[in-house]
């Protein structure tokens, strides 16, 4: 791996988790050093985060993790939308009917009440996403959606914490693969849409908890 995607893959898998946050500066000597790189290979890793929208740059030394608010999440599901609802008709008409049976299976074999129960549905949701693509066979939506997914960690995150939510969503998901097994454009399309609907709206809630519980 060049040093520059090892740069890159690390600052992202950071932002994302959340171990940078928001505001973290990212000055370009200290982040070099602490990731055992050049300046060069840094900047190259930056640059990329900065077309992912996830950082900006304040200045020519100095770069910041970018801020997500509700305004952003309700931008970023306008695209998603548009994009997931197109992507589960074409699995529909495309797709792989009996691998999709098998993940609905499992999407309703999930138990979130053991310890791993969160981890196999997020691993599960993985799946899906590399299975849509795959069914899609469509390069340009792909990218779209890579780009979409890239910021969906971060927005994610806020509505882990709400066991009702994720449960919901399991099922959500056990539908949209079930009406792509069945070759169902119309449900898979629908389904897509109500899914997008009800995590939006828990996400928009659940930083509306934090803005009430922080003031």
């Amino acid at each position: 791996m060049r040093a520059s995607d090892r740069a890159y893959a690390t600052l992202l898998d950071e932002i994302q988790s959340g171990v940078l946050g928001p505001g973290t500066v990212l000055g370009e000597v200290d982040q070099a050093a602490r990731l055992g790189v050049s300046r060069t290979p840094l900047r190259e890793a930056l640059g990329r985060l900065a077309a992912d929208g996830l950082v900006a740059q304040q200045s020519p030394r100095v770069t910041v993790v970018t801020a997500i608010d509700a305004g952003d999440i309700r931008e970023i599901f306008e695209v998603r939308r548009a994009l997931e609802e197109s992507a589960a008709r074409l699995a529909a008409e495309r797709g792989d009917a009996a691998a999709f049976a098998a993940l609905a299976h499992d999407f309703a074999r999930v138990d979130l009440g053991t310890a791993h129960g969160a981890d196999g549905y997020y691993g599960l949701i993985a799946r899906f996403d590399a299975m849509l693509d795959a069914a899609v066979a469509n390069d340009y939506l792909t990218a779209a959606l890579r780009t979409v997914r890239t910021h969906l960690v971060r927005v994610r995150r806020l509505a882990r914490d709400n066991p009702a939510r994720l449960a919901a969503s399991v099922s959500e998901h056990r539908l949209i693969a079930a009406a792509i097994a069945a070759r169902d454009a119309d449900l898979a399309a629908h389904a897509t849409h109500v899914h997008l609907h009800n995590a939006l709206e828990s996400i928009l809630g659940a930083l509306e908890l934090d803005r009430k519980g922080a003031s």
